[in-house]
C-alpha cells in the first residue's frame, strides 16, 4: 500500500468523519443540549473513524480490541495533550509577529483561530502516522513478494 494512497484515504474519512460529527451536533444540540449532543456526534464520528479507517484507509483484515484501544490511546494523546501543547507552541510563535486583525476580530482572536488552526493541521499528520505505524502497523499492510 501506497503512503499517498492511505494519506488519501484517511483524508477522505476525515472529511466524512468531520461532517458526521457535524452534522449530528447540530441536528441534536437543540434536543439534548451542547454537551451531550457534542458527546454523541464525537464518539459517532470516533467510531466511524476507527471502523473506516481500520478497515479502508489501513487495510486492516479485522478490528480487534487491541485496535479500538491503541486508536482511542492515540487519538486521545494527540487530541487532549498535543493539540492543546501545540495551540500553545503556535500562539506563542504568532504572538512574536505583527499586530494583525481580520475585520470584526481582533489581534488576538486572529492568532488563536490561526494558532488553533495550525494545531489541527499538525494533528492530522500526528494521528495519520499513530494509525499507520502503532494501531495498524506493518502487518496489516500489503508486503513485497520475497525473491
Amino acid at each position: 500500500m501506497s503512503g499517498r494512497g492511505a494519506a488519501v484515504r484517511f483524508a477522505a474519512v476525515g472529511v466524512c468523519n468531520t461532517a458526521i460529527d457535524a452534522a449530528l451536533f447540530f441536528l441534536l444540540h437543540d434536543h439534548l443540549g451542547i454537551t451531550l449532543a457534542n458527546l454523541v456526534s464525537s464518539t459517532a464520528g470516533m467510531v466511524f473513524s476507527f471502523v473506516v479507517n481500520g478497515l479502508f484507509t489501513f487495510r486492516a483484515d479485522r478490528l480487534t480490541l487491541r485496535h479500538a484501544a491503541l486508536f482511542v490511546a492515540t487519538t486521545g494523546a494527540v487530541m487532549w495533550v498535543a493539540q492543546p501543547l501545540l495551540i500553545h507552541g503556535w500562539l506563542w510563535l504568532l504572538e512574536q509577529g505583527p499586530e494583525v486583525a481580520a475585520a470584526g476580530l481582533g489581534a488576538a482572536d486572529v492568532r488563536i483561530a490561526g494558532a488553533k488552526l495550525a494545531a489541527i493541521a499538525c494533528c492530522l499528520v500526528l494521528n495519520f502516522l499513530a494509525y499507520r505505524f502503532v494501531v495498524w502497523p506493518v502487518e496489516h499492510r500489503e508486503q513485497p513478494v520475497a525473491r
